[in-house]
């Protein structure tokens, strides 16, 4: 589950039908390295892995690599169990909403925003516009009602190992070793020692991945997956990654 613009529950679904549908497998494994996304896509692809997870009655097992942050911690926390290696980062649990104020510049040049709207709030945090303190109290309850979900969603999967004396839902990231003490995760541990160590030494992965498109691999889109590189890179920067 690579970066932010593969986050979306119509782009994973094929993928993780046929992970969970193609024969029996004994587990599902989920390689996660993300830094986050959308929280909606993110609750759509969590949820689609728990239900097929408990209609197939088949465990699922995330490995985390670089990081699983934000919206990438709450897929990992889908998982019955949750494996990183030393130097993962984890946690991120908050919520984010970033933007731009463009109105002083605007106006140094001349230019005049005008905008009509039928409600009061449709024209909410217009980045051509002075910023409305009615706006932004709106859009913080918002926020708010977001990082209750996250925090409803992560406190439900990881229970009682969650440890009750440090606030884990500020925002803050941390090393494996440290997620383990906290309960965010069960382990360090890698990918395929593991499931060695779990189903014997001849246990077979069957992998399932993306395809990205014919034209896109020809250079089609080349600079949309410039761009969508650039956007990808900053949000793995924000984890110093």
């Amino acid at each position: 589950m690579p970066g932010r613009g593969s986050l979306s529950d119509a782009a994973l679904a094929p993928v993780l039908e046929r992970a969970f549908g193609k024969g029996k497998p004994a587990a599902v494994a989920l390689e996660i390295n993300s830094p986050g996304g959308s929280p909606v896509q993110s609750s759509l692809i969590g949820a689609r892995i728990r239900r097929l997870a408990e209609e197939k009655e088949i465990p699922v097992i995330a490995f985390v690599e670089d990081v699983a942050a934000s919206g990438g911690y709450w897929l990992a926390a889908s998982a019955d169990e949750i494996w990183a290696d030393a130097s993962s980062v984890l946690g991120s649990i908050g919520v984010i909403s970033a933007g731009f104020g463009a109105h002083v510049l605007l106006a140094r040049q001349g230019v005049e925003r005008r905008v009509y709207t039928a409600g009061q709030s449709k024209s909410m945090l217009d980045p051509f516009r002075p910023e409305d303190p009615e706006d932004v109290e709106r859009l913080k309850g918002l926020l708010n009602d977001i990082h209750g979900n996250f925090i409803d969603h992560v406190s439900q999967r990881r229970g009682d190992a969650l440890s009750k004396e440090h606030d884990l839902f500020t925002g803050e990231v941390w090393l494996a070793r440290r997620a383990q003490e906290l309960g965010l995760i069960d382990g360090i541990a890698h990918l395929m020692p593991k499931l060695k160590e779990r189903y014997g030494d001849k246990v077979r992965i069957r992998r399932y991945g993306m395809k990205r498109p014919l034209l896109s691999r020809f250079g089609a889109r080349l600079a949309q997956d410039a761009l969508g590189g650039i956007e990808e890179r900053a949000e793995f920067a924000r984890f110093g990654l």
